[in-house]
C-alpha cells in the first residue's frame, strides 16, 4: 500500500483509457470493503475482519500488477491510495474503539494523515504545485502500520499473538508515524 498521493509514470490519461477497467474495479471493491471491515470489528467479528484485511491486501497487489502490466489510468492512480488509506485509517480508529489498539496511537496515525492531506489542500488552494513522493520512512511506517493491524486482528479474532510483539509494533508505528509526519512537514517547508 503506497503512502501518500502518488501518480505512476505508467498511467494513461483518463480520456485515452477506459475508466471501467479491471484494476479500477478491484480498487473500488477494496474501497467498498472499508465500511464492511468497520462493521465487522464493531460487531466483534474480528476473525472475519482479519480475512477481509488479507483479501484487501491481496487485491491491492493484484490491481497494482494489472495496472502495471496492462496500463492503468489517472482515476485508478488516484483511487488506489485513497482506498488504501481509507482502509488503514478505518482499521486504526475501529480497533481503538473496541480497545484492541491504544486510542493515542489511532489519534496519532489519523493526525499525521490529516496534516499531510491538509497541507496538500492548502498548498493547492494557494496555487502551489504539490507533488508528494513517498519517503523511505513513510514506506517503513506503512509496512509497520499494516503489520500492526494484521497482528491486532489475528490476536483479537483468533487469540493468537505475543504481547511483546504487539508492544514492539505499537511503539514502532508510533515512532515511524512521528518521524514520517515530521519529514513531510520539513520537506514541504523547505520546498522539496
Amino acid at each position: 500500500m503506497p503512502d501518500g498521493p502518488m501518480l505512476s509514470h505508467d498511467v494513461t490519461p483518463v480520456g485515452t483509457a477506459p475508466v471501467l477497467n479491471l484494476p479500477n474495479v478491484i480498487t473500488f471493491g477494496r474501497l467498498c470493503a472499508v465500511p464492511l471491515a468497520f462493521w465487522m470489528i464493531l460487531d466483534h467479528r474480528i476473525d472475519q475482519a482479519f480475512i477481509l484485511f488479507l483479501v484487501a491486501g491481496a487485491s491491492d497487489a493484484l490491481d497494482g500488477w494489472l495496472a502495471r502490466r496492462y496500463g492503468g489510468n489517472a482515476i485508478g492512480a488516484l483511487m488506489d491510495p485513497v482506498a488504501d488509506k481509507a482502509l488503514l485509517v478505518t482499521m486504526y480508529i475501529t480497533l481503538a474503539a473496541v480497545n484492541i489498539l491504544p486510542d493515542w496511537l489511532a489519534i496519532l496515525v489519523v493526525f499525521r494523515d490529516v496534516i499531510i492531506v491538509g497541507g496538500v489542500v492548502v498548498l493547492s488552494v494557494m496555487g502551489n504545485a504539490v507533488a508528494i513522493r513517498p519517503l523511505y520512512i513513510s514506506k517503513i511506517n506503512t509496512l509497520l502500520q499494516i503489520l500492526l493491524v494484521a497482528a491486532s486482528l489475528l490476536q483479537g479474532g483468533y487469540g493468537i499473538g505475543l504481547p511483546w510483539l504487539m508492544t514492539v509494533l505499537i511503539w514502532s508505528v508510533a515512532l515511524t508515524t512521528l518521524a514520517s509526519g515530521a519529514a513531510y512537514v520539513w520537506n514541504t517547508a523547505r520546498g522539496e
